[in-house]
């Protein structure tokens, strides 16, 4: 299988990719720091430096997997940036780089990705969401920018879904709870979370291969503590 993770130098994304690689899946990471991939010297692993907020930089991306592959089967979009900052504090610049980041990057590159996808067999988007963008969910203080794009995303799951029924494509939305990694402890500093990011990559790694089997344009909560 064809699969797309970006995010992937380091956290959930990282563990996510050794997961495919241990399938034999072929891997496109699409993530601003290459060198955390070094180390994985897998034949089948192809990395591809990408700034998703630059349009020039993800249409490079696009170029270089049409050059490799005529299908994909898997889009995992984990990259996510984040700001913790109190409202009145956050500047446009920063609003801007989240947005662009969590909600810009999954719309435009699934969009000029589509040629590749529902080619033959059926192909699953899954977008990478949090329990701070679940409707109903606890919210916190310094998080308005990451959460409302996290909601954002999982409202463009809903609509993608419905856009593309007819098109042999499934679209599903994790809202992913607390994980010990980097972004984790920018939100909340000193707190521990239950899960490591190995074993939540295991579990997206059987959603993404399994979950468009059961579902199709869901937002699904993954977390077993708040925050």
């Amino acid at each position: 299988m064809n699969i797309i993770v970006t995010g992937a130098s380091r956290g959930i994304g990282f563990e996510v990719i050794q997961q495919f690689l241990k399938n034999n899946d072929t891997v496109f990471c699409l993530t601003r720091n290459t060198d955390t991939l070094k180390p994985l010297t897998d034949s089948n692993l192809h990395t591809h430096s990408t700034d998703l907020t630059s349009v020039e930089s993800m249409n490079e991306a696009v170029s270089f997997i049409n050059q490799k592959v005529k299908s994909i089967d898997v889009i995992i979009h984990n990259a996510g940036s984040l700001v913790n900052k109190p409202y009145e504090d956050i500047s446009y610049d920063e609003l801007e780089r989240v947005y662009k980041v969590n909600v810009f990057a999954p719309y435009y590159l699934t969009q000029q990705l589509l040629p590749l996808l529902g080619n033959g067999r059926r192909s699953h988007i899954v977008n990478i969401s949090s329990m701070g963008g679940f409707q109903g969910s606890a919210k916190f203080a310094g998080l308005s920018a990451y959460s409302s794009s996290k909601a954002a995303i999982a409202g463009l799951t809903e609509c993608l879904a419905e856009e593309f029924k007819e098109k042999n494509i499934s679209v599903n939305c994790l809202a992913i709870g607390a994980v010990q990694t980097q972004m984790l402890a920018e939100a909340f500093p000193g707190y521990i979370a239950p899960l490591s990011p190995k074993q939540m990559a295991e579990y997206i790694f059987d959603f993404a291969l399994k979950g468009h089997l059961y579902y199709n344009g869901k937002i699904l909560p993954v977390s077993s503590s708040t925050p």
